[in-house]
């Protein structure tokens, strides 16, 4: 059985590709191309020194339509946006599905922390579950997905990559977003032209200063400084006025969350249900909800606990129990919704 394998040559691509060929899998790497040299020499040495035949795919054009621009879009509207979320099913899977295609593979592999069976998505383990990450793959791609370290924590991969002697074993983990390596949000905005103007710092309606941008910040920021004593955060970014909205730190959380475009991993409920939701990567806040579906792509979800500071364009990911029920974007707290 023929699979194809997103291969970077770093630990994690690196030992899936031992632990598919120890399943029976006869494996197929596609590095997607868009780092330029460097990287991608990298990836077809580690792939040479383990005998993995590896296509090397040019993506950048595809990844400025599918993921760049949507980005830059977003943090211009005041939103903070994961290009992982985007690019995961609109160019990564999407990617390797087609070369499965080509190829004539049964089916696709990624080095990520989470599980998938049936075409059901799930959890991969606690410290490391990367499933939130993947809340907008469509079921046709969860079908043929297979996620070799969904049972193994980071430190028990990097250690098998040590035993193996495999290349990567001692390469530092790639944290960055992938097209802004130097975690320079503004600057990258900036050098394509899209600069946004300083503006006001509000807190309670008043204005308390002047911001450098609203592509500086984010939901939950800190402010530097401290105001009558007290620490501010972010607590709303609005593009069309131009100002940033500061609260009190215990103004920031939120029991209600709206979500838009929700992408749902099983058949869309009719009624409301209970769930757990995630509001960001995190490890840890996932409190229990009640949800309600809206219809046109629309969920409503109402937290047992509050959350923090839950930030326009990040994803709402539902689970029940380990199961990934779907993911959405959240809207502002002052967009109307529909009632349910």
């Amino acid at each position: 059985m023929k699979i194809v394998l997103g291969f970077s040559g770093g630990v994690d691509s690196s030992v899936s590709a031992v632990l598919l060929r120890r399943a029976g899998w006869e494996v197929a790497g596609l590095y997607m191309d868009n780092a330029g040299a460097e990287a991608r020499n990298y990836a077809l040495e580690a792939a040479a020194r383990m005998e993995l035949p590896l296509r090397v795919l040019d993506v950048r054009e595809e990844l400025e339509e599918k993921v760049c621009a949507p980005f830059c879009a977003a943090y211009l509207r005041g939103e903070t946006p994961n290009p992982c979320i985007l690019c995961n099913p609109a160019l990564k899977f999407r990617a390797l599905l087609a070369e499965a295609e080509r190829i004539g593979a049964e089916a696709i592999a990624t080095g990520h922390y989470a599980r998938a069976e049936g075409g059901a998505l799930f959890r991969g383990r606690p410290e490391n579950d990367q499933s939130y990450m993947l809340c907008r793959l469509t079921r046709d791609q969860l079908e043929r997905a297979v996620f070799p370290l969904g049972g193994f924590a980071k430190r028990e991969v990097r250690a098998a990559a040590e035993e193996l002697g495999l290349m990567a074993a001692r390469k530092p983990d790639s944290m960055e977003i992938c097209f802004i390596p130097d975690k320079d949000y503004a600057g990258w905005l900036a050098r394509r032209g899209a600069v946004s103007a300083p503006g006001d710092f509000l807190f309670h309606g008043e204005v308390v200063g002047r911001h450098e941008g609203i592509v500086h910040y984010t939901v939950g920021q800190r402010r530097s400084g401290l105001h009558e004593g007290r620490k501010l955060y972010v607590s709303g970014i609005d593009a069309a006025t131009n100002t940033v909205e500061l609260a009190l730190w215990e103004e920031l959380f939120r029991t209600e969350v709206s979500a838009r475009d929700f992408n749902w991993l099983v058949d869309e409920p009719t009624e409301p249900l209970r769930a757990s939701v995630r509001v960001r990567h995190t490890k840890w806040e996932t409190p229990p909800c009640t949800v309600y579906p809206l219809g046109g792509g629309e969920v409503r979800i109402v937290c047992d606990e509050p959350v923090r500071a839950p930030a326009p364009g990040q994803s709402a990911v539902l689970y029940d129990g380990e199961r990934v029920l779907g993911g959405g974007f959240i809207r502002r707290p002052n967009e109307k919704e529909r009632e349910p």
